[in-house]
């Protein structure tokens, strides 16, 4: 990839999981692959949906770590905007100065 690469980083509920999953994997177009985690959201914006999670102090939340060009991802953004209205998914954008694969 160029300099013109960014990764796109999406934070959602853990519920959200397979749905998120599956409409990324379904963006073929712009989308080749991408990286997923377990991550515990903490602050004060974060909502505590279940009395687990208010117990544990911490949201349980997924990751979601994309590389692709800067044209794509407004794209993408465009159809999460779309696809996710409402879901309070939280992302930043990054510039990636350098991405490949180690052969």
């Amino acid at each position: 990839m160029t300099s013109q690469s960014v990764c796109l980083t999406l934070i959602a509920p853990y519920e959200l999981r397979g749905e998120l999953f599956d409409y990324i994997a379904e963006q073929t177009d712009l989308v080749t692959g991408f990286t997923a985690s377990e991550v515990a959201g903490h602050g004060t914006r974060i909502r505590l949906r279940s009395a687990a999670e208010r117990v544990k102090g911490h949201a349980d939340e997924v990751a979601v770590q994309i590389v692709l060009q800067v044209k794509d991802f407004e794209q993408l953004l465009e159809r999460l905007k779309s696809a996710f209205a409402g879901t309070k998914l939280i992302y930043w954008v990054v510039p990636v100065k350098t991405f490949g694969v180690l052969d």
